[in-house]
């Protein structure tokens, strides 16, 4: 009987691909957002604008579409679970779901500069109008922190990458405006690096430094782990009168904003509040796609505003003639707002 089975035609076995395209099934845009972070109309926002970059030219069935491209990405960002995980998750190997969190990540990180952006003249008036009427300080136009992104132990200078607190991490420096969107995102220092070297090293501090004229120009707000500069206000470590007292409340609460930011941003992308396990380059070019996210996201779902025109309760900054210092600086607010 085994002689004869020898002659008989073999028939091939018919192909299963496990992976399918969670957009063809029938999940609600609350669904989705649990699984994906992002609704149906958003994440194919997202794929149109890397479509040009992600598309294969393959008529193969194997292949991914741009769709599913971004699905396993956001997944892997949304979820912060190990690739394989995410794999058996979705019905990928573990290397196709690598090579595609790569190729979607370095899509994002090309479009940085589209969606994370410097504010111009009229943003930075709306912000100084937003940040005053949330807690009466004026003429801010971003608050700035510091946050640490866990990530795996490195195998190349890894006690350079173990913080304060004794756990490798990246330290990642945020500046955002008063709706939340991140105008600024420096991820690439390891997390012995301290939050006042990261800021003076990085290009929007060497910008200011050279190029901050006065007062006019707007301020940043930043905790006392910052120096004290004409752009960049810290609060009083000792406040010495009531005057000072009430300075600090209201930088701490303007301040609050960029704290809010790091809680929204890590608990959308649990990856960033996890552990990233992956070299720190390519650790720093995923917390810089998830920047990206968070401005489309705080964007897309921001509600409207009405047609009518906000009124500018944004006060008229004094004239100041003082030393060209951030103590000059702040006694000059302190005094005219706070005494």
């Amino acid at each position: 009987m085994a002689a004869i089975d020898m002659f008989l035609p073999r028939v091939r076995r018919e192909k299963h691909y496990r992976g399918f395209n969670p957009l063809n099934k029938d999940f609600s845009d609350e669904e989705l957002r649990q699984r994906y972070r992002f609704g149906r109309e958003s994440i194919e926002f997202i794929a149109n604008e890397l479509r040009a970059d992600l598309e294969r030219n393959t008529r193969k069935r194997t292949a991914l579409s741009v769709e599913e491209q971004v699905m396993i990405a956001l997944r892997f960002y949304g979820s912060g679970s190990q690739l394989q995980v995410v794999g058996d998750t979705m019905g990928y190997d573990k290397s196709t779901v690598s090579r595609v969190v790569r190729d979607v990540t370095d899509a994002l990180v090309d479009r940085k500069d589209q969606y994370i952006k410097w504010p111009t003249e009229r943003q930075k008036n709306i912000n100084k109008r937003a940040f005053y009427e949330k807690a009466g300080f004026p003429n801010v136009i971003g608050c700035i922190d510091g946050t640490h992104v866990h990530i795996q132990a490195p195998t190349e200078d890894e006690p350079a990458y173990v913080n304060r607190k004794g756990f490798h991490s990246i330290n990642v420096q945020v500046i955002c405006d008063s709706q939340g969107i991140i105008t600024n995102v420096n991820a690439k220092w390891p997390g012995s690096a301290h939050d006042a070297h990261v800021f003076r090293t990085s290009a929007v501090g060497r910008y200011l430094e050279d190029n901050y004229q006065g007062i006019e120009q707007g301020l940043l707000l930043g905790d006392s782990g910052y120096p004290c500069r004409p752009f960049l206000l810290t609060p009083h470590r000792q406040p010495a009168n009531r005057m000072q007292e009430r300075f600090n409340r209201s930088h701490c609460s303007t301040r609050s904003t960029v704290e809010r930011v790091f809680g929204i941003w890590k608990k959308r992308f649990h990856v960033l509040g996890s552990e990233i396990r992956m070299k720190p380059g390519k650790a720093c070019r995923i917390i810089t796609a998830c920047a990206v996210l968070h401005n489309i996201a705080t964007l897309r779902l921001e509600p409207d505003v009405d047609g009518e025109q906000e009124e500018d309760i944004q006060p008229v900054i004094p004239a100041y003639v003082g030393r060209q210092d951030g103590q000059g600086i702040r006694d000059h607010i302190a005094i005219n707002f706070f005494s």
